[in-house]
């Protein structure tokens, strides 16, 4: 009886969504509103995903959604309260294809980052076997604005600067990542190490997806902390290290 619901608003983005989930010992009641306009993700909602032109996916953001509600645990309900920016901002992501990954792809890396300015930052990758980029890709939209800024594959490199190895699958996730982009260098960082995720009982995957924050990138060379102050908060979603992602 779990339950995602998408209402039309008058408010930017034209969208509220109502979550509805139960479960032992645990409940969510959220309601997530929409800020900003439909943020389109690549060429006006088309994405390339491989160097071949037919591979391509659909693909578009809600970032900045304002989240009020509540959550129960453990029979404690705690309110979402309706705070201002940044606080309690989710992220809603849809994207659908029908064309397959590249057959060198394994899997991705893959970063939604609601900024505490109201900016938004995607990036992502795709990755050989070896580790090795195939393809990159992702936007940045400034506060404010109605379009974003689309990164061209070569302008986006991430590089991991943390690991942590899941017990359960033997799969070793970077956790922590540096990520250039046209729009600045970031550093990401997992809130929580163990954030794997294993569906082998319903789509068959085993997969990394969870809380990051981010940061500002010292300038490469610095001998100090790479990371500055944190400047925003959202998903690492990481596919194919445990076993190859097969789609299809």
């Amino acid at each position: 009886d779990w339950s995602l619901t998408r209402h039309a608003s008058s408010a930017p983005g034209g969208s509220r969504y109502e979550v509805r989930a139960q479960a032992e010992g645990f409940a969510l009641e959220l309601d997530c509103a929409s800020t900003q306009p439909v943020l389109l993700q690549g060429q006006a909602g088309l994405s390339r995903k491989g160097p071949d032109a037919a591979q391509a996916s659909y693909y578009y953001s809600q970032p900045q959604l304002a989240v009020t509600g509540a959550i129960t645990l453990a029979g404690r309900r705690m309110p979402v309260q309706p705070l201002a920016a940044p606080a309690n901002r989710a992220w809603m992501d849809h994207e659908w294809s029908e064309a397959l990954m590249h057959p060198e792809a394994v899997g991705w890396d893959w970063i939604g980052m609601n900024l505490h300015d109201g900016a938004a930052l995607t990036a992502f990758r795709l990755r050989r076997a070896d580790g090795s980029t195939l393809w990159t890709g992702g936007s940045w939209r400034p506060a404010g604005a109605d379009a974003a800024q689309v990164f061209a594959s070569e302008a986006v490199v991430f590089s991991p600067l943390r690991h942590w190895h899941s017990p359960a699958s033997g799969a070793r996730y970077p956790v922590q990542w540096r990520v250039d982009t046209p729009a600045g260098g970031f550093i990401v960082r997992a809130l929580l190490d163990a954030q794997e995720l294993d569906s082998r009982g319903s789509t068959g995957a085993i997969y990394w997806e969870g809380l990051c924050t981010l940061h500002a990138a010292r300038a490469r060379g610095d001998a100090g902390e790479p990371a500055g102050p944190e400047v925003g908060r959202g998903y690492l979603e990481m596919t194919g290290y445990a076993q190859r992602l097969r789609l299809g």
